[in-house]
């Protein structure tokens, strides 16, 4: 299991994963699922991944490939097509292929594999737009309704990007809200764990302005923990019962 939260701001996009992968409680590891594809100046696109390890790696696999090769054009290389949207649609087709592929193999052991993930960027004189791509290929996006999506084991982390999370809320807060997100889960989830990758694309920078490695040992998250956990006790002790 995993969990992956992306923010839409108008100030820009905050993003975060985890990075581990298990298949069982004896069989733990660490796979990085946050992948990055910038021509500076140009545009900026950030993937995170969810679900069975198989279809993920191969469907970034070849979107990696198409992506450096030169001779490919708009309609195959995400760094060359000409909107979001085009990405969205060209990511969701990779990944339906390969999840219809895979899972045709895998039902002849009646297993099943899929995968979901999370799609954001912005392309030079365009708006920054997120999708979650399911494993059929369709998605959906983020709205000024909703300025957030989230994959695999989300239900720990929301309740606070539902209570805190508005348009305008500024890049450091959303740093905070999607660190505490992943902070209770990883309280409530042991198949969610420790280092977590941050990134942040400020809008119109066209480039990862910041991107972080958050290790277990990490004093600043340690310290941001406990003062979540402390801030919740004293509200609760001062909320009067009913």
């Amino acid at each position: 299991m995993t969990y992956c939260v992306g923010l839409l701001l108008k100030a820009g996009m905050v993003l975060l994963s985890d990075t581990r992968t298990n298949a069982g409680l004896d069989n733990i590891a660490t796979y990085r699922k946050m992948f990055t594809f910038v021509t500076p100046g140009e545009r900026a696109i950030v993937i995170m991944t969810a679900g069975s390890l198989s279809v993920t790696q191969t469907a970034l696999a070849r979107l990696s490939e198409a992506a450096e090769d030169p001779d490919a054009d708009e309609t195959r290389s995400i760094l060359r097509a000409p909107s979001m949207l085009a990405v969205a649609e060209m990511v969701g087709a990779t990944l339906a292929d390969v999840t219809a592929e895979i899972s045709e193999k895998m039902e002849r052991m009646h297993q099943s594999a899929s995968a979901s993930l999370i799609v954001a960027g912005q392309r030079k004189g365009r708006p920054m737009r997120m999708f979650l791509v399911y494993p059929e290929g369709n998605f959906i996006e983020a709205t000024e309704d909703t300025p957030y999506l989230q994959i695999g084991e989300h239900k720990y982390g929301k309740p606070i990007l539902d209570r805190v999370i508005t348009p305008e809320t500024t890049l450091a807060d959303a740093e905070k809200a999607v660190l505490l997100s992943m902070d209770s889960t990883l309280r409530s989830n042991l198949s969610v764990g420790m280092p977590l990758d941050l990134a942040v694309i400020e809008e119109g920078g066209l480039e990862i302005a910041r991107r972080r490695r958050i290790e277990a040992s990490d004093p600043h998250f340690a310290r941001m923990s406990h003062a979540w956990s402390d801030a919740l006790r004293d509200a609760f002790q001062k909320i009067e019962g009913v």
